[in-house]
């Protein structure tokens, strides 16, 4: 198996900006995810700044492989949707003028019936900014989590343009109560970026908690051999919203994959 691309989603870290580039570098990774919503929005990047933050990536040995844009609601949500669809585009042009080429969000919650009318609003939505990222050459992924994964994989088969895909997050499918070991199967050809997170279930509380990676349900081997067999190439983020030592924790998820 070809070395692990191990990238450190700079969110997780809770320091400034460079600190954080600086921190991600330290551990072990060579990519990084950004938050373009609230670490880093597009507006407050100048091309002088732009330029200034690829060398610093270059002296770090890091790229930026992924911008974060989390919206308030989805793309199924009717209020505001316009606004927030071309923030989304404007999110793509910043990222494919960062050498990044994979947008991440959730997406909204997926309906069971396909006439719903969230379901066809998301396929017009998501259509959308597939047909836009072809045009520019950005990614979007849809983050799993809200929904089992063949019902997200599924209504991506009904958009015709395939350049949209998956960024498959098994600890939210795990906290959401929508992991097995198959999740993984379901959505590998689709499969454009790892979120490589972890979680158990809480009986007592009736959802799941993230915990660190490798100390959870996720079946990290799996997940790894099945993308192997499918000859994915891509990112794994490691990304660790609650951790109370990010930078400890973030570094042993890193030895962690390497191990594997």
């Amino acid at each position: 198996m070809p070395e692990l691309n191990i990238g450190i989603g700079l969110r997780s870290l809770r320091q400034s900006f460079k600190k954080a580039l600086h921190t991600a570098a330290s551990v072990g990774a060579t990519g990084v995810e950004i938050d373009a919503r609230n670490l880093l929005q597009p507006k407050d990047v100048s091309d002088t700044g732009r330029r200034q933050l690829r060398k610093l990536l270059d002296d770090l040995n890091l790229r930026i492989v992924s911008i974060r844009f989390p919206t308030h609601h989805g793309y199924d949500v009717l209020a505001d949707l316009e606004r927030r669809i071309d923030a989304t585009k404007e999110a793509m042009r910043f990222a494919y003028s960062l050498g990044a080429n994979v947008v991440v969000n959730a997406v909204g919650y997926v309906p069971e019936d396909p006439l719903h009318p969230a379901y066809l609003q998301l396929q017009e939505s998501l259509g959308d900014l597939a047909r836009f990222g072809q045009h520019i050459g950005t990614l979007f992924a849809c983050e799993t989590g809200s929904e089992p994964v063949e019902r997200l994989t599924a209504l991506l088969d009904s958009i015709p343009d395939e350049t949209i895909g998956v960024a498959f997050n098994p600890g939210n499918l795990i906290v959401n109560d929508f992991y097995d070991e198959e999740s993984i199967e379901r959505c590998a050809a689709k499969t454009l970026i790892v979120n490589a997170r972890d979680g158990v279930r809480d009986l007592a509380r009736g959802r799941g908690l993230e915990v660190p990676l490798g100390r959870g349900s996720a079946d990290f081997p799996r997940i790894l051999g099945v993308l192997e067999e499918r000859r994915y190439r891509g990112w794994y983020i490691l990304d660790r919203v609650t951790a109370s030592e990010p930078t400890e924790e973030l570094g042993n998820a890193a030895k962690f994959l390497k191990a594997l």
